[in-house]
């Protein structure tokens, strides 16, 4: 080869064993016929090359480190192998980036560790991209496909090859993944996930683990995914290829068999799987010849569980499955039977009692006796008779193990076709992307038919790889009209001619099978004689059964041994019939033949191309037929198919590149990779570009580049492309060596390297200039510097030194006056200090003898008392044990017995009869307690008697006793009596010793009592000075804890905000979500009305609103029933939890509830028909007064009162039981703790004031039912008086006003409830308020009716005061006087027994009575809380009711008196004018119902912004307010609700019609908010009317409630805002990375680098659509000038560029994250201008505020990172401590990716990435690279009320809207 460059320092590739290629420099210029290169080696050792004369062959040269790393290798200057496998080297290894392009090829290294570049974010960000745009990816060649696809109507092709463990199985995943999310399908199958759930099943039965890879495929596959015209996944189908059978039963050394059998065993302990018999994959012959079953990090029990639920996702049955384990199981146990030969050796046998061959037979449903027969047997059938022959072991074992490959294979075949059915859509396919996962070229050590077959398809697939590219370079070349002349390339037809033309290697092989006799030693005879002159065909030296041939990528010797067995796939018919026979339908069909086997073929055209769903190889026929097909034919036909199929698309190539054999991550082995990157094809294209022009430039991008070695005359020329001619004829002398096309410069190799080399020399050339000049300049500059100093200096130094000279002297004479003093004191001093040193020890001393006397007698004190204390302790401790123990027992037993009776009395309490005897009870119940005291009065009375006789009894034996004892005394001869007297003696003393010591121990114990009183008072001093010291330290410490409590809450106040963003966000999400869902309905709706096309009516789908059930009126009917269902519920669920409840009564309950709701149904129809009635007749009778009315008002009183009573009593008895339990438990948990008087007094106090609260409201509900009586009765006798239904009268016994017709409307159905069942849930109409009312009385008649009876039960059980049973009957005050007066009674016991809280033992019992009661009033609270909102809905619900039957009698009146005026109109005799007096506009509009559809159209459907250009902004949303006001005003809630309806529709279908115009967008957000604000400001509440004017006030709604209209009208301006920003991001994010990152905002700063293949392809356009910063800023400019035009409020647009600029952000990071050509220092710099423009903008708009610059921080710092110093150690720690908004990834990341753009720059040192991954390895970051570029922040509209009041505004003509009348 020519070199350009033969000086010294030309660097050069040079061959090296371990290395493959090493680089050196010459140290020697080079002269030709040199028989030696003088090189110096990287590591500095010198090296004599010895070169080759006649050959001339000189080293390759290498690349400028410029060009090193480049994105695809035809951007290199030097195309050859070295410079090849280097870039690829330094890529992987420094940084870390898997994928490279190669011209039309992406070159995929296998990491072997799992990269975070495949999230969503990542597809995200690739889609829409064009391809040489951004960093090489599979996801780019995937958005190339379908992109090219959509735009040229042409399938497309994905064909990934490697060999094993090189990744291609991911690659194809991970593509596919891409298409699924990219392409997702229109309708609801999701068959985008049924794509994606076929791998799973794909890699159980098809991979395996070899010595290279552990999930490698051994099989082929060609997925093609369907599309329809919107380029919508619709469908995909599966073809596979060549499946390697002989694993299935044979695995070498560290290899498994296909996953499914490990992952089937390892499930073998599920309940479903112990038919199957499994045990251990060891336990297998079949898994277990490879050694290690598992496979590290691979849970085989989990994989199976995806697989099963991928089976189940693509729409296996169950049983299905189940079946298709069943047979993978037989294949386990079949390989397992234990064969013994005979000793003939001809013949074997099969144990009938083998377990395994069992569990084969059953789980295939065969018979056991003849599989047992035909395994060791064979039929021999001849012309004349048919033999049955015995085989030997050898033969057994193999047709064995050929069953078991037949029947996988066919299992294979069977998944397969049900996958394909999955995937099978009855749509139209309008195209499709096809992705090709098939084996690379194989070369083994011992090479068989497999590897035979792997490599011929390899030969086929590089013979149309080599024609694509070769088709590629031409169509470049002559669109850019430059002169080519024809490129030899390597054509591999005769290699493929020698294996499938006739008489080839396949078609000797398939006539050698049919030879009954054949054998592979004849076979590979008659290929040597064959084809033995053949240049691709060798015969080796050593072998007669071998043979070499020389493919595209190396020669390969196959092994003739065993390719005749291989291809005749050999399986008895006599065993395959047997398997027909089976009793189960899956495996019988797994083996009947095909009737149909002929393959389906395509279409050249895209658009009609149909391939048949079907696995490529044909299912197997019996083996007796004459034309069966062989493998290799079946795969000679399959691979043809194939490649029709892949000519018909446009094909994109993946070549995956296995980096080292270890598996080590990120380990590179050059012989490895140059061996693949030769196999692969990889080097061809390289050396196809190589021959023509491999460098390209744009005439722009070259100007840029090489702009220097312009001279300064041509650049006044503004001809870019003359300029560019100029140049390169002068600095180019060889017109060969460029071309210029019609938009690039092409070159040939190694021009770009000269073109660096001279630009370099230039700019090092003006740099030695610079450094010259610059160091000239210095150097004087320090000169004059050092003069002047100097200078100074000596002026400086003279003064110092006379002025020190000076101060000397002084300083000595000081000196001496000085020490003079200082000895003196010195001396004086250390005599004082010895003398207090000598009084200081003798007081220590002294005190140290006081100090252990003292101690020594107090220690003798405190023991004495300590064992005093003790003694006296466990004295009553022991005696506290037995009393606690007394207490638990007594209080167990009495819990018990409450228990018990609490349940019979609630079980007796739900029975209907106790509902009737309830007041018997009750009376029964005083009697019986009446009754039950008298008997413990009279038992009391006995018991008193009994111990009156017994202390009698006792007296009278005293008295006996003494009279014996005296009648001893008295007889002192008898021996008794002197015993007796000794014994009293001897007790005598005993007493007075025990006197003595008693006496001693007082006095010893009054000592130290003394002492101890003196000691309590010293420690009480010391307890004071300590509580002065705490208080010192509180006070310090609170001053400390303020700032510490500030900054938590700061934190807090933090945390809180944060979890408020993350709540708004998931709640506009879902906003999001539920649009997106109602447009999708929309859509699918206007799709379905097309499709119809039936003449005929058709409803309007503006009248179905989805904002209806958003209602703020619901459906009476409806919401009545379900809340009554509901509160039914409730009770049935209560008691079946509190006890059993019989089914019976429940049914019964059923049944009364279903007859009570038809009763109600029958009596409203009854009402509707009376109320008609008295529309029609004309009643005249006499008013009655007042005065008439009074005594049956009072009746009425007296019989809700007597109600109000008897419903208090039935609910005494069960509540009363309850508490008296809780109380009881409570006491006997908490004994040990002891209660007071105080809280029994507070108990009462508390239940005294809930009492008093109780009877308030109980009045308050007597008084509205009396108001309810008298009310009606008003009503029927004001009908005839006034005719007017509308007036209103006085009503007494009322403290606020009730309307009238709401309370004759609630009295109706408290009458029509009473008249038809005692059933309270029926107090009205839905039956809420009865709920709520009696729900309110239970809870607190609690308090009223168990606290009596518990305490007299306490006062019992404490004998304070005798228990007084008339106190529970009393109800009302005089139960509290009554309680208040025991109280008292409890106290003055307590006093006179001289009892304390302790000793009582109850004062636990009232702690807890305090608890339970504390509990109770806070249960009231709840439930009065609860009554009051119940008795507002149901007022709201009586008000509409009576608002609904107003209307109908207005509208009948006004129906009367308009026929009453036509018959009196013919009566006038002249014309009458009324005139109409003047009045204020009180800020309302009129219109009619039937002019609701205009008003909706002319101010909202058809409105344009610009007729409003000049008007009130917000205008619109006035006038609707307006319109609501006078609704509201004429207390017409359907007209509100109707308006409002419209409003909505209208405004969601402008901006579905205008969803991509930002201008209305904004239009009706900035209405759409204002209002809101107006709903809010107008509403009547107060915290929106701080800002109003007394004539703003006047303009609040009067009737109406709107707040769920509020939250409708909130969401749909949380939906226009996202269409809003949706829009403007669609706006600006086309102009986002040309403007930030491509366009030189900074002149001249930036250079181009050269660039490769990639930056012409096909998905470019050809124009320009390069944007700069202006067009960014003029963009939102517009934005900000509409929004601002048209009224939005300024916080709404704070937030919108907040979100824009966060938008900015992240799509220029991501693409700088993804592109390796804009990190440079350069692009950091542009970065900071254009991000310094923006925030001056921001600025300028006074948005500074908004919060923009802080999504900007990121960006920013990257931007600072690209310009850092990258170095040392200190660089390090700036770049951790100043980039803390990016990531570790996202830092890693940016630095892997630095560039220089010239050779005065350096690129980052992988030992400097290591030390920043060290330093930020703390950090816990997410493991996501890019930023989420569809984020969006949650929106908050702050209420902004406005200052306009309605009667202020003006109405233009230009909006048609005479109709509207101002009020």
């Amino acid at each position: 080869m020519q070199w350009p460059v033969t000086r010294e320092c030309t660097r050069v590739w040079i061959p090296d064993p371990d290395e493959v290629w090493r680089s050196a420099e010459l140290t020697k210029n080079y002269k030709e016929g040199d028989k030696s290169l003088q090189l110096r080696l990287e590591d500095e050792t010198i090296l004599e090359y010895p070169i080759d004369v006649q050959c001339n062959q000189l080293p390759f040269l290498r690349n400028p480190d410029i060009l090193v790393g480049e994105n695809d290798l035809t951007a290199l200057s030097y195309l050859h192998e070295p410079a090849v496998l280097h870039n690829l080297k330094v890529r992987f290894l420094e940084s870390n980036h898997i994928y490279t392009y190669c011209g039309i090829v992406l070159v995929a290294i296998n990491p072997y560790e799992q990269l975070p570049i495949y999230g969503q974010d990542v597809i995200y960000a690739y889609s829409g991209q064009n391809m040489g745009d951004m960093d090489p990816h599979i996801f780019a060649v995937a958005e190339e496909a379908y992109k090219q696809m959509a735009r040229d109507e042409k399938n497309q092709s994905i064909i990934v090859s490697g060999e094993s463990g090189a990744g291609k199985t991911v690659s194809a995943k991970y593509a596919m993944r891409y298409f699924a999310t990219v392409g997702g399908s229109a309708s609801e199958t999701n068959i985008e996930e049924k794509v994606l759930a076929s791998s799973p099943i794909m890699e159980a039965i098809g991979n395996a683990k070899t010595t290279r890879n552990d999930n490698s495929s051994r099989f082929g596959k060609y997925i093609q995914i369907g599309f329809d015209k919107r380029y919508h996944i619709i469908g995909a189908n599966m073809r596979t290829y060549l499946l390697e059978k002989s694993r299935v039963v044979f695995q070498a050394d560290d290899e498994r068999n296909y996953h499914i059998f490990y992952q089937l065993c390892a499930a073998a302990g599920l309940p479903e799987f112990k038919e199957l018999a499994l045990t251990s994959a060891e336990d297998f012959f079949y898994t277990s010849q490879g050694g290690d079953t598992s496979i590290e990090g691979v849970d085989d029990a989990e994989d199976f569980e995806k697989t099963r639920q991928a089976f189940t996702l693509l729409g296996v049955r169950e049983s299905h499955q189940i079946s298709v384990f069943k047979i993978i199981a037989s294949i386990l146990h079949l390989g397992s039977v234990e064969i013994q030969a005979e000793r003939d050796g001809d013949s074997c046998s099969i144990s009938p009692q083998d377990e395994h061959l069992s569990n084969f037979c059953r789980l295939l449903g065969v018979e056991h006796s003849q599989m047992e027969h035909w395994l060791c047997h064979r039929k021999l059938v001849t012309t004349s008779e048919t033999y049955v022959k015995t085989m030997s072991l050898q033969q057994v074992i193999n047709a064995r193990n050929a069953l078991a490959k037949h029947i996988y294979a066919q299992l294979f075949s069977w998944i397969v076709e049900h996958i394909n059915k999955a995937l099978h859509t009855s749509l139209k396919q309008h195209s499709f992307i096809g992705v090709l996962d098939i084996y690379g070229f194989e070369t083994f050590e011992v090479n068989s038919f497999e590897q035979f077959c792997i490599n011929y398809a390899n030969e086929k697939l590089q013979q149309q790889f080599n024609s694509h590219v070769f088709k590629l370079e031409q169509e470049e070349y002559m669109k850019e009209q430059i002169p080519w002349t024809l490129i030899d390339f390597y054509d591999n037809q005769p290699c493929i001619d020698l294996i499938e033309a006739k008489l080839g290697i396949l078609d000797l092989l398939d006539e050698e099978c049919k030879v009954p006799k054949g054998t592979d030693q004849n076979w590979a005879q008659k290929l040597y004689d064959r084809h033995s002159s053949s240049q691709h065909f060798q015969k080796p030296r050593m072998s007669n059964t071998a043979f070499i041939i020389v493919h595209f990528a190396d020669k390969v010797e196959y092994l003739s041994d065993g390719f005749l067995e291989k291809n005749r796939d050999t399986v008895y018919e006599e065993q395959i019939n047997i398997l027909k026979a089976s009793k189960f339908p899956l495996v019988a069909d797994l083996f009947h033949d095909d009737k149909d086997p002929v393959p389906a073929t395509t279409s050249g055209k895209g658009s009609s191309s149909k391939i048949s769903v079907r696995s490529a190889r044909p299912p197997m026929k019996a083996s007796n037929k004459e034309h069966k097909k062989t493998v290799g034919h079946q795969f000679r036909t399959s691979l043809h198919l194939l490649m029709e199929t892949l000519n018909a698309t446009t094909p994109h190539y993946v070549r995956c590149i296995k980096p080292n054999d270890e598996k080590l991550p990120f380990h590179f082995d050059p012989k490895r990779a140059v061996q693949q990157l030769r196999a692969c094809g990889v080097l061809e294209t390289i050396r196809i570009s190589a021959a023509g022009y491999p460098s390209r430039w744009a005439y722009h991008d070259f100007f840029n580049r090489y702009r220097v070695l312009v001279k300064k005359r041509e650049l006044a020329n503004t001809d870019k492309k003359a300029i560019c001619r100029s140049v390169l004829e002068n600095l180019i002398k060889d017109p060969d060596k460029f071309q210029f096309g019609r938009t690039k410069i092409f070159f040939r190799a190694g021009q770009v390297a000269y073109l660096e080399k001279l630009r370099a020399d230039k700019f090092r050339t003006a740099t030695i200039m610079i450094q010259k000049t610059v160091r000239g300049w210095l150097q004087k500059v320090k000169y004059r510097r050092l003069k002047r100093a100097t200078l100074t200096l000596q002026r400086y130094c003279r003064g110092h030194l006379a002025r020190r000279l000076a101060e000397h002297l002084r300083r000595t004479r000081a000196a001496v006056v000085l020490q003079k003093h200082y000895r003196m004191q010195r001396a004086r001093q250390a005599y004082q200090r010895v003398r207090r040193a000598a009084v200081v020890i003798q007081a220590f001393t002294r005190a140290m003898f006081v100090r252990r006397t003292y101690r020594q007698i107090l220690m003798e004190h405190k023991a004495t008392t300590i064992q005093k204390h003790v003694r006296g302790w466990m004295a009553r401790r022991h005696f506290r044990q037995l009393r606690d123990a007394a207490i638990v027992i007594q209080c167990a037993f009495r819990m018990l017995k409450a228990r018990q009776e609490l349940k019979a009395l609630r079980i007796e309490a739900r029975s209907a009869e106790h509902l009737k005897r309830l007041n018997v009870g009750m009376e029964n119940k005083v009697v019986q307690l009446q009754r039950k005291i008298d008997e413990q009065n009279k038992e009391f009375k006995t018991l008193s008697e009994q111990l009156s006789v017994t202390t009698s009894t006792y007296t009278m034996e005293v008295e006996r006793l003494k009279k014996e004892l005296a009648h001893y005394q008295q007889s002192p001869g008898e021996d008794p009596s002197l015993s007796l007297q000794e014994e009293v003696e001897s007790l005598r003393m005993e007493l007075q010793r025990a006197h003595s010591e008693r006496k001693i121990l007082e006095d010893a114990h009054s000592r130290e009592k003394d002492e101890l009183r003196k000691r309590v008072a010293d420690l009480e001093q010391e307890n004071a000075l300590l509580k002065d010291e705490k208080e010192q330290l509180n006070n310090q410490i609170l001053c400390q804890s303020k700032d510490e409590f500030a900054q938590n809450s700061a934190k807090e106040n933090l945390l809180m905000k944060k979890e408020l963003e993350e709540e708004r966000s998931r709640y506009q999400n879902l906003v999001k979500e539920y649009s997106q869902l109602e447009q999708r309905y929309d859509n699918l709706r206007d799709e379905m009305t097309i499709i119809k096309q039936t003449p005929g009516h058709r409803r309007n789908p503006s009248n179905q609103s989805s904002l209806e059930s958003d209602s703020n009126y619901p459906s009476i009917s409806t919401s009545d029933i379900g809340d009554t269902e509901d509160a039914l519920q409730q009770v049935e669920e209560i008691g079946l939890e509190k006890a059993a409840m019989d089914m019976t009564v429940f049914l019964k309950l059923q049944k009364r509830v279903r007859e009570l709701e038809q009763e109600r149904k029958k009596l409203q129809v009854q009402l509707e028909k009376r109320e008609q009635q008295d529309s029609k007749k004309v009643q005249v009778e006499p008013p009655q007064t007042d005065i008439d009315l009074d005594p049956d008002t009072d009746l009425a009183y007296n019989s809700l009162k007597r109600q109000e009573l008897e419903s208090e009593n039935k609910k005494l008895k069960n509540d009363l039981n309850e508490l008296r339990k809780a109380v009881a438990d409570q006491a006997m948990q908490n004994n040990s703790s002891h209660g007071s008087p105080d809280s029994y007094s507070l108990l009462l106090n508390q239940l005294k004031l809930a009492h008093e609260e109780l009877e308030v409201r109980k009045e308050e509900v007597l008084i509205l039912r009396t108001q309810i009586v008298s009310a009606d009765q008003r009503r029927l006798a004001g009908r005839n008086a006034e005719p007017n239904i509308n007036a209103r009268s006085s009503w007494p016994n009322s403290e606020k006003h009730v309307d009238q017709e709401d309370a004759i409307e609630a009295y109706h159905g408290v009458c029509q409830t009473n008249s038809k069942t005692e059933d309270w849930g029926y107090l009205n109409e839905d039956g809420e308020l009865g709920l709520a009312y009696q729900g309110l009385k239970q809870v607190a008649r609690i308090s009223q009716k168990c606290l009596p009876d518990v305490c007299c039960w306490l006062c019992s059980k404490c004998n304070l005061c005798p228990p007084e049973p008339a106190i529970s009957t009393c109800a009302g005050p005089d139960l509290w006087d009554s309680l208040e007066l025991m109280a008292a009674k409890c106290s003055a016991c307590a006093l006179t027994s001289g009892l304390t809280a302790p000793s009582w033992g109850c004062g636990e019992v009232f702690k807890v009575m305090v608890e339970k009661t504390s509990e109770i009033l806070d249960l009231v609270a709840l439930d009065l809380k609860e009554l009051v909102e119940k008795l507002e809905k149901n007022e709201r619900k009586l008000k509409k009711q009576l608002k609904i039957y107003m209307k109908k009698a207005q509208d009948l009146e006004a129906a009367q008196a308009l026929a009453q005026s036509e018959r009196k109109r013919h009566e006038l005799n002249r014309q009458v004018t009324v005139q109409r007096k003047e009045k204020d506009f009180q800020g309302m509009l009129e219109y009619h119902k039937e002019d609701e559809a205009l008003l909706i159209r002319n101010l909202v459907t058809d409105l344009k912004p610009q007729m409003l250009s000049g008007a009130v902004p917000c205008l619109p949303a006035y006038i609707l307010y307006m319109c609501i006001r006078h609704a509201d005003y004429a207390n017409d809630d359907l007209k509100v609700h109707s308006l409002l309806t419209s409003t909505i529709n209208g405004i969601k279908k402008v901006l579905k019609k205008h969803n991509d115009d930002f201008e209305m967008t904004s239009f009706w957000l900035s209405n759409t908010c204002r209002l809101l604000h107006c709903l809010k400001q107008y509403s009547g509440d107060e915290g929106f009317m701080t800002q109003n004017t007394a004539k703003q006030n006047e303009h609040c709604l009067k009737n109406f409630d709107l707040t769920e209209y509020r939250q409708v009208l909130s969401d749909l301006s949380i939906q226009i805002y996202q269409q809003l920003i949706k829009i403007a991001e669609g706006m600006l994010q086309p102009m986002i990375v040309s403007a930030m990152l491509e366009n030189e905002s900074i002149q001249g700063l930036s250079g181009v680098k050269p660039t490769g293949y990639r930056k012409r392809s096909s998905s470019m356009a050809d124009g320009d659509n390069s944007y700069c910063l202006e067009a960014i800023i003029r963009q939102m400019n517009a934005f900000h000038t509409v929004m601002c035009d048209q009224g939005l409020d300024p916080e709404i647009i704070l937030q919108v560029f907040k979100q824009l600029f966060y938008m900015i952000n992240a799509v220029t990071l991501n693409n700088l994250l993804l592109r390796k050509d804009v990190c440079s220092w350069s692009t950091g710099m542009q970065l900071r201008y254009n991000i310094s423009q923006l925030e001056e903008w921001l600025r300028g708009r006074n948005l500074h505020q908004s919060g923009a610059v802080q999504t900007m921080e990121p960006l920013i710092q990257a931007a600072q990172l690209l310009q850092l110093k990258k170095k040392t150690q200190e660089d390090a720690e700036a770049i951790c401590s100043l980039c803390t908004s990016l990531s570790t990834q996202q830092i890693v990341k940016i630095l892997n990716l630095y560039t220089p753009l010239n050779e005065f720059e350096e690129r980052v040192t992988v030992a400097f990435i290591r030390t920043i991954q060290a330093q930020l390895q703390e950090r816990n970051d997410p493991q996501q690279l890019l930023l989420d570029a569809k984020h969006m922040f949650p929106v908050v509209f702050p209420f902004n009320p406005s200052s306009l009041t309605m009667d202020s505004i003006h109405i233009p003509a230009c909006l048609n809207l005479e109709f509207l009348n101002e009020v």
